[in-house]
């Protein structure tokens, strides 16, 4: 996950009394998260689970521990994804299961009982797109074991609101909704079955509250009501309606309401937004969310605005600690934000990755940068690389486009990027520029929010845009052609899922579908796709002269056309994902052609039923590797679509609107989990040396029968990881993952092996000049040598040994110098390597040699320098032979090192058993010449500059790491002082292990000849 770290739409949102700082959050999209800090940091504790789409949670008031979650955004929104009932954990949200109430789609609300956690209430809010009939309030008594419907109206009508009445928990109020979103973007109908209810006995018999609220006759909507914790008669209301919107209070439990508030502020767009809170020991203070927060402490008649911002915020739910109601969490739009001085102040939401967006880019840099319109928020760029070891809020930036725009940054050059309708951002100068086909709305065209727009990979200065019609520009949007005429339905159907609000002047309506992909070929320029929202496929094989409906007889009226590809390999062959989640069909749609469009195959076997497709890409390098995006998770296809796997992996569930392939990077962008890259697709690219046997749907790994094999790996790039020479980020700042640092090497194992597997490394020349293997003992750092914690420490890695896929990572070094390690202040939290490392290895060809059971299995691995290295050959080549001489010279000055820290040892051990003086005084005088050599002891111990004076050889040692350090610091030709100072500190090794090897062959050998005579152990030294 690379980013952004900016809060998608929340809805969810509760916190627990009794724990002032731990709260939840139930992200549209996004999953289950928890902070334990009130904010400040967010764990996701719901990525396990077969969705992320939630609308509401709730945390049982007597055992915090239990949890219930409802799935389904809870939102009536032309733009929403769906859930599959409610879920329920009982330790604190470990572990998850669901409970039931599948076909709901959008749970609203849940209420526990304060007394029963295994007693609970659940508005289903129902289909968004079509009739159901599991809609209404739903009772359970034993924990979601069985759900009984306690209060509905009809298949249009579904609940959207709850509240208690706390001090008598049999007392529950509730809120049904009549609506249906359109099959087509801003279509939406209200019925007449809306309304507030009221149970007195726990939910058995309900019945409406009428007095003082509008009607059916005021076209009522959507009501939010809260109940004052600490004067329950006091009820208030916040009604969408036609006529008589506004805040409600009742002072008699809800038997007589009156209107206090009508300000539009506060109850504009009610179909949205319906939340109102009650201060729980202040019944007069009281909370409306809107596109911004208000708060009255006049009982509703007075407000004033303690939250938003310009653009509107958007806020949907708020909980106030009922022990201090100082602390509060409010969710909207742009994610959480927790207050605990009463909203002086509020905790950030840019420490959430759930930006919601609609399409996904990348760009030609190096390292490349990953585009999207978020929701909510505008744009975002995200670099798919940080220099400093990770993505942080120093690697992204806006790009002057709207929440929902596409983007096409110019392939010829990546400081330009367009976006929308049509938008000219110049990162230089940070300005936008409005350069779309009409400076005014003329009304001659349509447009839809997410209006296409993107180059041609043929030709890079053409630029297409698609409204009802097709535009074209060569000159970065001066001049516009339209290449089409209006591609949509002349009359489209109107669909049966609209069910009671069908009309005879919906037939008759005009018209309105409009283009909404477009996918220029990949071979021939003048071929080009378009695929309509109203359901139409056309092609032109003249650049738009002239087009053909080739649509598949089975995509009917406002069958949505999310996405096309044209093929990588030829200019007959093109995709069409469908998405008909607005016809009330959750199944998934796509279509495959060969022959330009004259017969489609639909292509879904291995989808799942329940997962609406909103992507297809065929891979660029092998014909006939797919890749899809559902509402759910990415699958893979190896033949073409005839039969998907799923390619989830760590990834949570979400909606996934569109992916990429860059070079050999899948790139995903989700609508609430933010961007997603997976490194490497290059094993997939070569998966069919066996055939597949079977699919694990849990952890989506792919099992392939066969021999063991190491995977032709992709060029490896000799990059930075982290030149960060600051301090670096707390571990608390939010942070997107760089790739891992190196070379991957993706090998499969057909069966577990007990012998070791083993990898070598081969330079040019043939030599080894990296070896791992599965039995290496991981180097690790001593915690009480340490003067920082260890959780900065880069976990060791391992070669696995297991049946399987597995990825091993070469970091492109020589294996690093013996000696003591210790962490540098290019630390990144969790990765950080120890530090000195191995020099750098050269650009160039190697080869990867794995062993695995007696059998050698070699591949070929080509490193290049990082493009933005302008060193020459010939300085990157005395980099790396200086400091080669570095790391050899510390290995030597390591066993002497080692060698003499023997000899020291042995010497004290005798002198405690040495009685002759003369004998004893020897010793004594041999300690003490090593420790010179050594370095430990000063030739004059009486010199006051004795330590500066000191050679020795750890003074050396320590040298020599430091030239090592100012040699790879950067990939640049060593300096001539730097040069100086390698062969001095040479020379001078050369001299001090001169005196060592005297020290050992004469001083030793004759102090071992006189401990002989003694009668007494000689002192040895290993390998010498």
């Amino acid at each position: 996950m690379i980013g952004p770290f900016r809060g998608g739409r929340t809805v969810g949102a509760t916190g627990v009394p009794g724990k002032p700082n731990l709260f939840y959050i139930g992200v549209n999209n996004g999953g289950v998260w928890k902070t334990t800090d009130a904010g400040r940091t967010w764990t996701p504790i719901f990525d396990d689970q077969p969705t992320g789409s939630i609308g509401a949670l709730a945390v049982a008031p007597s055992d915090p521990d239990v949890i219930y979650v409802g799935s389904g955004e809870g939102l009536q929104r032309p733009d929403l994804s769906t859930g599959d009932g409610v879920y329920k954990s009982t330790d604190g949200g470990k572990t998850w299961k669901s409970v039931g109430l599948r076909d709901g789609q959008q749970i609203s609300a849940i209420l526990i009982d304060p007394k029963d956690p295994d007693r609970a209430f659940v508005a289903v809010l129902g289909h968004p797109f079509g009739p159901n009939k599991e809609r209404g309030v739903y009772r359970t008594n034993d924990g979601g074991k069985t759900w009984e419907q306690v209060l509905s109206r009809d298949e249009n009508t579904g609940a959207v609101a709850l509240a208690f009445d706390p001090t008598q928990p049999q007392t529950v109020y509730a809120s049904l909704f009549e609506s249906r979103q359109g099959p087509w973007e801003n279509g939406s109908w209200q019925g007449t079955g809306s309304g507030l209810y009221k149970s007195t006995d726990g939910g058995t018999k309900w019945r409406q509250l009428t007095k003082g609220l509008p009607g059916a006759e005021q076209k009522l909507g959507r009501i939010g009501i809260a109940v004052a914790p600490s004067d329950p008669k006091q009820l208030y209301a916040l009604v969408d309606a036609r006529e008589r919107r506004g805040l409600y209070h009742s002072s008699d439990a809800g038997d007589n309401w009156e209107r206090v508030n009508e300000e539009s502020r506060l109850c504009g767009r009610g179909f949205d937004f319906a939340e109102v809170k009650v201060d729980p020991k202040k019944p007069d203070t009281v909370y409306v969310l809107n596109t911004s927060t208000y708060r009255s402490t006049d009982g509703g008649k007075n407000f004033t605005c303690i939250k938003g911002a310009p653009g509107g915020d958007d806020y949907h739910t708020l909980w106030i600690n009922p022990d201090d109601s100082d602390i509060m969490l409010l969710a909207g739009d742009q994610g959480a934000a927790v207050t605990v001085n009463a909203g002086k102040t509020w905790s950030s939401w840019y420490n959430q990755p759930t930006a919601q967006f609609f399409h996904v880019i990348t760009d030609n840099q190096f390292p490349y940068w990953v585009y999207g319109g978020q929701q909510e928020s505008g744009s975002a760029a995200v670099c798919s690389r940080g220099p400093y070891g990770q993505i942080t809020y120093r690697e992204w930036h806006p790009v002057g486009a709207f929440e929902w725009d596409y983007i096409a940054p110019d392939p010829l050059n990546p400081d330009i990027v367009y976006a929308g309708k049509v938008t000219r951002f110049d990162r230089r100068t940070g300005q936008t520029e409005r350069v779309g086909p009409e400076a005014l709305r003329s009304g001659k065209y349509r447009y839809l929010r997410t209006a296409p727009l993107l180059f041609s990979p043929v030709d890079p200065k053409c630029l297409f845009f698609g409204a009802n019609v097709l535009f074209k520009t060569t000159d970065g949007g001066q001049h516009w052609q339209i290449i089409s005429l209006d591609l949509s339905r002349e009359k489209p159907e109107v669909p049966e899922s609209i069910g009671v609000y069908r009309t005879p002047e919906l037939a008759n309506q005009p018209r309105r579908g409009v283009i909404y992909t477009i996918a220029p070929s990949y071979k021939d320029a003048d071929t080009i796709w378009a695929g309509t929202d109203d359901g139409l496929i056309h092609v032109t094989r003249d650049g738009g002269k002239n087009w053909k409906d080739v649509t598949p007889a089975s995509i009917t009226s406002w069958s949505k056309v999310s996405l096309m590809d044209a093929g990588h390999f030829d200019s007959d062959t093109a995709y069409a994902a469908v998405n008909r989640i607005r016809l009330d069909d959750q199944r998934p749609h796509i279509y495959r052609t060969h022959d330009g469009g004259k017969t489609w195959k639909e292509i879904v076997d291995g989808l799942p039923s329940d997962a609406p497709v909103n992507v297809v890409r065929e891979d660029p390098v092998r014909k006939g590797l797919l890749f899809a995006g559902t509402e759910r998770a990415v699958f893979v296809s190896f033949n073409d679509g005839n039969d998907w796997y799923p390619l989830r992996q760590n990834m949570p569930a979400t909606s996934i609107r569109d992916l990429v392939i860059h070079d050999d990077d899948l790139v995903v962008g989700t609508h609430g989990r933010s961007f997603w890259i997976l490194d490497d697709i290059t094993p997939l690219r070569q998966f069919f040396r066996g055939k597949i046997e079977s699919v694990n749907p849990g952890s989506g790994m792919i099992w392939v029968i066969g021999d063991d094999v190491i995977f032709r790996p992709q060029v490896a790039h000799r990059v930075r990881w982290n030149v960060n020479e600051d301090t670096p980020l707390p571990p608390e700042e939010p942070a997107g993952q760089n790739p891992p640092e190196g070379a991957f090497i993706n090998y499969y194992l057909s069966n577990a092996v007990k012998d070791p597997v083993v990898l070598e490394i081969l330079d040019g020349k043939g030599k080894v000049i990296r070896r791992f293997s599965s039995d290496d003992r991981p180097e690790t750092l001593d915690p009480k040598n340490l003067d920082v914690p260890t959780y900065w420490i880069r976990p060791p890695q391992q070669l696995a040994t297991s049946a399987g896929i597995h990825r091993f990572v070469w970091d492109l070094h020589y294996p690093p110098p013996p000696g003591s390690k210790d962490l540098p202040m290019t630390a990144v939290y969790r990765n950080t390597p120890p530090e000195p490392r191995g020099p750098w290895v050269l650009p160039g060809d190697y080869t990867l040699r794995l062993k695995v059971a007696g059998k050698t299995h070699e591949e070929p691995l080509t490193v290049k320098m990082d493009p933005r290295v302008k060193t020459s050959a010939e300085g990157l080549a005395k980099q790396l032979d200086l400091s080669l001489q570095c790391c050899d010279g510390m290995r030597d000055l390591d066993k002497a090192l080692k060698d003499l820290a023997q000899i020291r040892q042995q010497a004290k051990e005798l002198l405690g058993k040495v009685k002759d003086k003369d004998l004893k005084s020897a010793l004594e005088s041999l300690d003490k010449k090593a420790g010179i050599i050594e370095g430990t002891i000063p030739d004059d111990e009486e010199d006051p500059d004795a330590d500066i004076k000191a050679t020795g050889l750890r003074r050396l040692v320590s040298e020599l790491t430091r030239l090592l350090q100012l040699l790879q610091v950067a990939d640049a030709e060593p300096t001539p002082q730097v040069v100086t100072a390698c062969a001095d500190r040479m020379k001078a090794q050369k001299a001090e292990l001169k005196k060592w090897n005297e020290f050992a062959d004469n001083t030793l050998k004759k102090m071992n000849d006189r401990l002989g005579k003694a009668d007494l152990p000689p002192i040895n030294v290993t390998d010498r």
